[in-house]
C-alpha cells in the first residue's frame, strides 16, 4: 500500500494550491506597487489605478497585511523601516542570452543573493555591472528592451521564460527583461 498515505495526497494538493495562490498574490503586489509609484498616492480614493488593483486583489482573496505591505513598498519603505532602493541586476543564460533584472529591496545583499541562487540552478550566472548593459535600451517606460535580439529554440525559450517566471516570483524583483527573441 505505499503512496497511498491520505496525508501525502492532501499535501501535494496543498502545495500545488499554495503554489498557484503565490504565484497570483505576487502579480497583484507588483500590480499595486505600480500603481502607487504611478499614481503618487497610498489613497484609492485619489488614485484610480490602485483602486482597481485593489478590487483585483480582493477577488483573489489577497490576504489585507500582504496588501497593505504592497502599498507600503510602492511607497518606498519597507517592513523593517529602511528606505528602498532601485537596483538592477545584470547576468547571462545557459544559451548566451543577457538578462536585466529591476528589483527594488531595503537588502541589496539578500537580494542579490537570493537572484544568483536562482540563476546558478537555472545553469545562468550573474554578471558584473555594465557586463550587460551595451545590450539593451531604455524603453519610455523605464524598462528595457533589446537592441539586437537573439535568436533561439523552443527549448530555450520554454527554459529562459521558466527562469524568468522564477525571478518575477521573488518578492524584490520588479521585471525581467531578456536578450532573446
Amino acid at each position: 500500500m505505499s503512496g497511498h498515505s491520505k496525508w501525502n495526497n492532501i499535501k501535494h494538493k496543498k502545495e500545488a494550491t499554495d503554489s498557484k495562490k503565490a504565484k497570483v498574490f505576487s502579480q497583484m503586489a507588483k500590480m499595486i506597487r505600480i500603481a502607487v509609484k504611478e499614481g503618487k498616492s497610498a489613497d484609492p480614493q485619489f488614485n484610480a489605478s490602485l483602486r482597481l488593483a485593489l478590487e483585483k486583489a480582493r477577488a483573489v482573496n489577497m490576504p489585507k497585511d500582504k496588501i497593505v505591505r504592497s502599498i507600503e513598498r510602492g511607497l518606498g519603505h519597507s517592513a523593517s523601516g529602511q528606505s528602498l532602493q532601485s537596483v538592477t541586476y545584470e547576468a547571462f543564460g545557459s544559451f548566451g542570452e543577457a538578462y536585466m533584472i529591476a528589483a527594488m529591496t531595503d537588502n541589496v545583499n539578500r537580494t542579490s543573493a537570493e537572484i544568483k541562487y536562482l540563476l546558478s540552478r537555472a545553469g545562468a550566472s550573474l554578471g558584473s555591472p555594465g557586463s550587460a548593459d551595451h545590450l539593451f535600451k531604455r524603453t519610455k517606460d523605464g524598462g528595457f528592451e533589446a537592441k539586437i535580439p537573439l535568436p533561439a529554440s523552443d527549448d530555450a525559450k520554454k527554459k529562459s521564460e521558466a527562469l524568468m517566471d522564477q525571478l518575477r516570483g521573488l518578492e524584490d524583483v520588479e521585471d525581467v527583461y531578456c536578450s532573446m527573441k
